[in-house]
């Protein structure tokens, strides 16, 4: 029977070698792992080479290798994950290693398991790095587009802690608070998105479909029409008769916002006027400061040096007058300052904040003081946005009734003017 020497890893991090008679290196990789051993490598030793005149197994080919390596790439790129997928997939790997299997049995097992937004491969990827050697964390580092610098700094605080289930467990809790508040707020401006699309759908279908036939209706009559309507009807003279020249407006304004909010300072800019708008701004700083304290918080708390985490923090924030204000807090607590103080000089962060940061830093607790701001900073959202959506509801009506207000106020007032004059001329004293 064949035999294969192996270098494998016991639990403990100890590497172990040694020589096993089995059919194949499949039969071998299954026997290591029935050791509670995790493989490092596997060759074939003496009489481990298959006999003669008998193929070695190939691995099937999938139909997106064997395309062209120029449609492969179209076909096998890799989007990002959302996070409530990425969540699901990390608590099932969590799951399958706190159950007893090793390492590779479980990533072999992520295989078979449904994961949106994950393909298989990547954990057979994961699983094949693994298997030559490498820690968990660097072969996710290899995935920038799946996992993140957060994702795979926590990992490798868990690997070298000897914790990488309870890492594994904080990280699908993160991001499933992550992807609640998204869902929040997306589902926050469904309404008033889609009572817009009404709005302009009836004001496009009164313009462009019933004036008309009112106008031909009025015309045959030698009246004078009411301001409303003379505006209206002006209005829609420039509509329909001059619309290609509104829609190269409107093309060229959103090339010149596009090509600037492409630039750096116009990326600042727009930044700067989501935190200062009087009903979204704090809503937008609620979820900011929330994100910034949930992130640290996590990072901490899992051993992340305290810059390394303010670098990854600083990192995932999207908002850059945050993000410059994370990276001059880095700096100062490089110079040895505490944590406290540049949030204060900052003069971005609210002042709950500096206070229990600073309380944390006194009891020796910044973690827990950190999960404490989040906390309450992702109730403040919750609020937050019930309050946005009870404003903008009724704003949204009343712009609305104003609207459709005007354009049967436009249609009704020459209808009843023309029944006025009808009836005056039919009367008493009308024509005989």
């Amino acid at each position: 029977m064949p035999q294969f020497s192996y270098k494998a890893r016991r639990r403990s991090g100890e590497v172990v070698t040694g020589v096993l008679e089995v059919p194949d290196r499949t039969a071998a990789l299954a026997q290591i792992e029935r050791l509670g051993l995790f493989p490092v490598a596997v060759d074939a030793s003496k009489g481990g080479v298959a006999p003669p005149g008998v193929a070695a197994p190939t691995a099937r080919r999938s139909w997106k290798e064997s395309l062209p390596p120029t449609l492969r790439v179209y076909f096998t790129k890799q989007r990002a994950p959302k996070m409530q997928e990425l969540a699901t997939y990390t608590q099932q790997l969590a799951n399958l290693l706190n159950s007893g299997m090793p390492l590779t049995v479980a990533l072999n097992s992520m295989t078979h398991l449904e994961s949106k937004g994950i393909p298989a491969d990547i954990s057979k990827q994961l699983k094949q790095e693994v298997m030559e050697g490498r820690g968990l964390s660097d072969a996710m580092a290899k995935q920038p587009v799946v996992f993140s610098e957060l994702y795979v700094n926590m990992v490798r605080a868990g690997e070298s802690s000897g914790a990488l289930v309870d890492v594994l467990r904080r990280l699908a809790d993160h991001y499933n608070r992550f992807a609640e508040v998204q869902a929040k707020f997306k589902s926050a401006m469904i309404y008033p998105a889609l009572v817009c699309c009404v709005g302009i759908l009836i004001i496009a279908f009164f313009i462009f479909f019933m004036l008309p036939k009112f106008m031909e209706m009025f015309s045959g009559f030698s009246m004078q029409l009411p301001l409303p309507t003379r505006l209206l009807m002006k209005l829609s003279g420039a509509v329909t008769g001059y619309w290609w020249l509104g829609a190269l407006m409107v093309i060229a304004a959103a090339v010149i916002f596009k090509r600037f909010s492409a630039t750096e300072g116009g990326k600042r800019k727009m930044d700067e006027l989501k935190m200062k708008l009087p009903i979204f701004g704090k809503v937008n700083k609620l979820n900011l400061f929330g994100q910034f304290a949930r992130v640290l918080a996590t990072l901490l708390k899992n051993g992340v040096p305290v810059l390394n985490a303010l670098k990854i923090t600083e990192q995932i924030i999207p908002n850059r007058i945050v993000k410059e204000a994370i990276a001059k807090t880095r700096e100062a607590v490089t110079d040895g300052k505490t944590l406290a103080q540049p949030l204060a000089a900052s003069r971005v962060f609210p002042q709950l904040m500096v206070d229990l940061v600073k309380i944390g830093e006194e009891t020796g607790d910044v973690p827990g003081a950190l999960a404490n701001l989040a906390e309450t900073y992702e109730s403040e959202l919750q609020i937050g946005l019930r309050v946005m959506m009870g404003l903008i509801e009724p704003l949204l009506i009343i712009a609305m009734a104003v609207g459709v207000g005007f354009l049967l106020l436009s249609i009704l007032l020459p209808m009843f003017n023309l029944i006025s004059s009808i009836s005056g001329s039919s009367g008493p004293g009308g024509s005989r």
